[in-house]
C-alpha cells in the first residue's frame, strides 16, 4: 500500500493491510548471538549437533523472543507510520501466539494490518497493528502477534 494516511485519517485504514516486509533470514549466527545477550542457551536453539540427532526440527529452532523482537525493524522497512508524526515509542503487545518453529536458514516476513487507533489525549494516538510472521515455504506462520505504538503529532 502505499502511504497515504496521515495522523489525522489514520483511523480510515482500520482492517487495512498496510504492507509486507522484506525477506529476513534468522541464521544460526543471529540465533547464537541472541542465546548470548539474554542467557537463553537452550540446546535447542545452539546445540546444533544434539538437534540434529535428538530435534523434532532436524535443526535449531530461533528463539520465539528472537522472532518477535524482529517485529519492529521489519515494521519500520515498511514505513507503516505517518509521516507527519513527530515519534512513535513502543506501547507493547497484545495477544501473541506461536504457531510454527522456525529452523535456523529459514527466512521470515512480516505482513501488517492495522486493527485500530484508539485517540489517547491531546496530539497522541495509540495504533494497534496485526503482525503474521510468514515463513518462506510454509503455509502455517511462525507467530501472529497485536502491537501497540504510541504515535505523536
Amino acid at each position: 500500500m502505499s502511504q497515504r494516511y496521515t495522523f489525522e485519517n489514520l483511523g480510515e485504514y482500520a482492517s487495512k493491510e498496510l504492507g509486507v516486509s522484506a525477506w529476513q533470514t534468522v541464521d544460526q549466527t543471529m540465533i547464537d548471538r541472541f542465546a548470548e545477550t539474554t542467557g537463553d542457551r537452550q540446546w535447542i536453539h545452539v546445540d546444533v549437533e544434539r538437534c540434529r540427532k535428538e530435534s523434532p526440527f532436524g535443526g535449531t529452532i530461533a528463539h520465539g523472543f528472537l522472532l518477535l523482537s524482529l517485529l519492529a525493524p521489519l515494521q519500520m522497512q515498511l514505513g507503516i507510520l505517518p509521516e507527519d508524526i513527530s515519534q512513535a515509542l513502543n506501547a507493547g503487545l497484545g495477544e501473541v501466539r506461536f504457531q510454527a518453529p522456525v529452523l535456523a536458514g529459514e527466512r521470515v516476513r512480516v505482513r501488517v494490518a492495522l486493527v485500530r487507533v484508539e485517540a489517547k489525549g491531546e496530539g497522541r494516538l495509540l495504533m494497534i497493528t496485526r503482525n503474521v510472521m510468514e515463513i518462506d515455504g510454509k503455509d502455517k506462520p511462525a507467530l501472529v502477534a497485536e502491537m501497540a505504538a504510541m504515535l505523536y503529532r
